[in-house]
């Protein structure tokens, strides 16, 4: 297919049409979320421990020109994407027929700037406004604290707007910065109900909602206040019905007079609050608002799982709390921190980014990175009140997605081991302590609050188990923390030890036995996917035994046995394919077989059965995620030949060869079409190029996920194959250039979907740069042979690697990295 002429070019800014769904995340790890438009405009606002995604309340800045012969206003922003003017925005108020009764009480009709671009460098997010009837450059600088390293400074539930001024004209500019917001914290609809208020602070004002009977989770605060200069504030705005309030307030930007009101005291709570910052600048003059947001809601009402009856005087059975609850009381403190520690937390932040972008790698791959690098700012991941890590899978409109840190998800996402490789962590502590019982079976998806999980009744993932105790060895290397791998290596063996008994019992080096895996269904018979994470999770187990010094010969064993039967009987000379199975095995017949995720067989189904074997399996296909497990054990540090490099290398360009379209516009998918269509390209998840396509075969064989994408891209780059890994990595990205879809929020079973978070894998996969903190290590070895210079985290410092003429050298920009050797693999 042609390229398109309006093609975006990689890593660069979005304009027009570009901007359509562009919304930039804004928020810290676990603490919620507001999204910074490529217009200007501030949406998703989901503070409340959940997505909120199209909560868009009214909240904006404006600018007024004083001029004798008549003041000019402008909201600061750009031109209203068009699709919000038939969004049926009164859905989230309980009106019906919103979409048809024109938008009403938002913001989107007053007057703006007519162009707007938007740039990145995460954390950093830019937009750029342009009127030429406004002498005035304007930009608009949106961030919130990000370091590698440092997790609580990045769990901050705060955000900054930077206004930048610059009188472009040869005459003085006497102008008025102002900052409006509804009380969108509000809970409580019926007037005789409502406690909620906008109080004044310093340079701001408060929007509050007190907690309720029966209703702690009402409680909330968001605060919003000028830092470094003087502003007035109006807590008080035009009480009145229908769009009274917008009118006043829109009726003093336009006056050019700030507006100093005090707090109601009596009748009907305030509608919202506002703040103005009189400007003046001199012509070629620059000046600064810095607006700083911050907000509090210490309590909510999600619990997921059983109660608890772990025999322990702590209570279990409560909601989930968020960290910063336990470090800061109220919104003044945290507002204060945030005040006092800006400066600081803005230099290590524009050091993480400078270090980042300064990179030589392909502008597709550091666009890939950066933008998936928000999913960690988004609903999708909480943090607890003790710190520790639980996440959803993705984000639904108003609630989160698939629960519980779901492990055969997260074994994709690369970033946060190597970016806060303490949280990552906490994850390993739920899957083999909470989530862990006596026999080794895990529960794939934790409870929230994080505690021990009390029925274990349903199957264990055999892709998510195995991959955690591959992930172990990478904490371990990642951290050289070994006093902390070896107290969890009798919950390895025992997790390996129900992995080998449930699915491998004859011992056989394959997973036999049905298996529960990513895509929600069970394989019988032996398959390429599953069975490299057999053997990756072997070689782990062997490594780790040896540091031990415990006897690892079972899992020598398994392993050459797994080997050889991959080599020998699942690659088909061109890919690793599926042998179903399901006669003589210990599992039964299919049909009396509880499966966890579709109702059973029909009378049509038992047929297929009898003909085809049970339903959901990929046999003779080409499965993008065939040789997953092996990609898994090589972000781990498991460099070893599981099998034969030249058969995953074979299975892998042929993935790119018959699963990449780049036209789908004749590729029938009766599944879920939404994530690539038409005449957009995408990674399919299987194909058949050999015959033999199943009547039923897997849920979402005919489906593009980014996370699939990314970790194929990353796989093949580490075989050599760099030209195919970049064209996914490209084919994946111009889905995400904004005019259809966000570019930061690349969803899957929902938005922000963790799986995308493969995307950090690229990095590693271009230049093969893996620090071993056990070891003192520095591992560069690419693929090719090309002079290049990448970003390294590490669990102590990061810095820059730069690779030119065979030699490696690092430069250490924050923190330590402890280096006795550099390994360039000559």
């Amino acid at each position: 297919m042609a390229e398109k002429s309006s093609q975006k070019k990689y890593n660069s800014n979005y304009k027009n049409e570009q901007l359509n769904y562009l919304a930039f995340p804004l928020g810290g790890i676990g603490s919620g979320m507001i999204c910074l438009e490529g217009t200007g405009a501030l949406s998703h606002v989901s503070l409340r421990h959940r997505p909120e995604v199209y909560n868009e309340p009214v909240m904006f800045s404006a600018i007024c020109l004083k001029d004798g012969k008549g003041n000019l206003a402008r909201v600061l922003e750009g031109p209203v994407p068009k699709w919000k003017a038939k969004f049926p925005w009164g859905i989230s108020q309980g009106h019906d027929g919103a979409s048809g009764n024109g938008a009403g009480g938002h913001p989107f009709g007053l007057p703006r700037f007519p162009s707007s671009v938007f740039d990145t460098r995460f954390p950093f997010g830019k937009v750029t406004l342009k009127d030429t009837k406004i002498p005035l450059a304007v930009e608009i600088t949106g961030w919130s604290p990000f370091t590698p390293g440092k997790a609580d400074d990045s769990s901050l539930p705060a955000a900054a707007l930077e206004y930048c001024f610059k009188n472009t004209s040869k005459k003085p500019v006497d102008a008025v910065y102002s900052f409006h917001a509804a009380n969108f914290m509000a809970t409580e609809k019926k007037p005789e109900e409502r406690k909620d208020s906008v109080c004044s602070r310093k340079n701001g004002f408060t929007l509050t909602q007190p907690t309720l009977p029966g209703k702690p989770e009402a409680q909330g605060e968001f605060c919003v206040f000028v830092d470094g200069c003087a502003a007035k504030t109006n807590c008080a705005w035009f009480r009145g019905g229908w769009f009274d309030p917008l009118t006043m307030v829109w009726k003093e930007i336009e006056s050019g007079q700030p507006v100093s009101r005090l707090a109601l005291k009596d009748g009907a709570p305030s509608p919202g609050g506002s703040l103005s910052v009189p400007l003046k600048l001199k012509p070629g003059e620059e000046k600064t608002v810095r607006l700083l947001l911050a907000w509090h809601v210490p309590h909510s009402s999600l619990f997921i799982g059983e109660t608890c009856s772990c025999g322990t005087e702590k209570k279990c059975d409560e909601t989930y709390a968020p960290w910063y609850a336990t470090k800061f009381k109220d919104v003044a403190a945290v507002a204060a921190y945030w005040s006092r520690h800006y400066a600081k937390l803005k230099k290590e932040s524009l050091k993480f980014a400078d270090a980042f972008y300064d990179t030589t790698l392909p502008p597709e791959v550091v666009e890939a990175v950066a933008a998936n690098l928000t999913i960690l700012k988004s609903p999708t991941v909480l943090r607890q009140h003790d710190g520790r890590i639980w996440a959803w899978e993705g984000c639904c409109d108003g609630v989160g997605c698939c629960s519980g840190s779901c492990t055969h998800v997260w074994n994709y996402a690369q970033a946060l081991p190597h970016l806060f490789p303490e949280l990552e962590r906490t994850l390993r502590q739920t899957e083999f302590y909470e989530n862990q019982d006596e026999r080794g079976h895990q529960n794939f998806r934790a409870w929230l609050p994080i505690r021990p999980v009390t029925n274990h009744g349903n199957h264990a993932a055999a892709d998510g188990q195995l991959g955690g105790i591959m992930k172990i060895y990478r904490e371990w290397r990642v951290s050289g923390a070994s006093r902390w791998m070896k107290s969890f290596w009798p919950r390895v063996k025992q997790s390996l030890a129900y992995c080998i008994e449930t699915w491998d019992p004859d011992h056989l080096g394959v997973l036999i036995e049905p298996h529960h895996n990513t895509y929600d269904i069970e394989f019988w018979g032996p398959d390429g996917m599953c069975s490299s994470f057999y053997l990756g999770a072997l070689a782990a187990a062997i490594r780790m035994g040896d540091e031990c010094g415990e006897d690892v010969s079972l899992y020598r064993e398994l392993l050459a046995k797994g080997k050889n039967f991959l080599e020998k009987k699942l690659f088909n000379g061109e890919y690793f394919e599926q042998i179903i199975q399901w006669k003589n095995l210990r599992a039964g017949d299919p049909t009396a077989v509880k499966a966890l995720c579709h109702s059973g067989y029909s009378p049509e189904a038992e047929k297929l059965l009898r003909k085809e074997g049970p339903k959901y399996q990929y046999g003779s296909g080409c499965l993008s995620d065939g040789v997953l497990g092996f990609w898994l054990a090589e972000m781990c540090g498991l460099g070893d030949e599981l099998v034969d490099r030249k058969m995953v290398q074979s299975h892998l360009k042929a993935v790119h060869r018959h699963n990449l379209r780049k036209d789908l516009s004749e590729h029938a998918n009766p599944q879920r079409p939404g994530y690539a269509l038409g005449d957009e390209g995408g990674l399919l998840l299987c194909t058949w190029p050999r015959g033999g396509k199943l009547s039923l075969p897997f849920v979402y064989c005919q489906e593009v996920f980014t996370g699939i994408e990314y970790q194929v891209a990353s796989h093949l780059m580490l075989c050599g194959c760099i030209k195919e890994g970049r064209e996914i990595v490209r084919t994946a990205r111009d889905r995400y250039d904004g005019t259809v879809r966000n570019p930061f929020n690349e969803y899957e079973c929902g938005h922000w979907y963790a799986r995308a978070l493969s995307s950090y894998g690229l990095v590693q996969g271009l230049t093969g740069v893996r620090y071993d903190a056990v070891e003192k290590v520095l591992y560069v070895n690419p693929s090719t042979k090309d002079n290049f210079r990448s970003f390294l985290a590490t669990a102590t410092g990061f810095g820059t690697v730069e690779y030119k003429n065979g030699k490696a050298k690092l430069t250490v920009l924050s923190g330590k990295i402890e280096v006795k050797r550099i390994d360039t693999g000559s």
